[in-house]
């Protein structure tokens, strides 16, 4: 199997929309990129997640000087990245 990669994830993050590599496109199996990441929880794909949600949703809000919806998405972000059980982190995603 592949390794987890942020240097790739970081590449595919500044060419392209950060929606369309995390929710644009299923695979073969009909999983969304995102669905991997919060899936198979390692430390590697921790990392990649918290670099996904932090360019997709944190982001953009900053360039939109939305500070207090910033907040609020922080502290989701937060949220997912700490939940250990597979199926709450999956219920706070979505």
């Amino acid at each position: 199997s592949a390794e987890p990669s942020g240097e790739l994830l970081k590449v595919l993050l500044d060419k392209l929309p950060s929606y369309y590599v995390l929710l644009g496109r299923k695979d073969a199996n009909g999983k969304l990129a995102m669905d991997y990441l919060v899936t198979n929880w390692t430390g590697d794909n921790k990392i990649l997640l918290q670099m996904a949600l932090q360019r997709w949703m944190l982001s953009r809000l900053t360039s939109w000087g939305a500070t207090s919806w910033m907040e609020v998405m922080g502290n989701r972000v937060q949220d997912i990245l700490s939940e250990n059980d597979k199926e709450r982190r999956m219920t706070v995603f979505t």
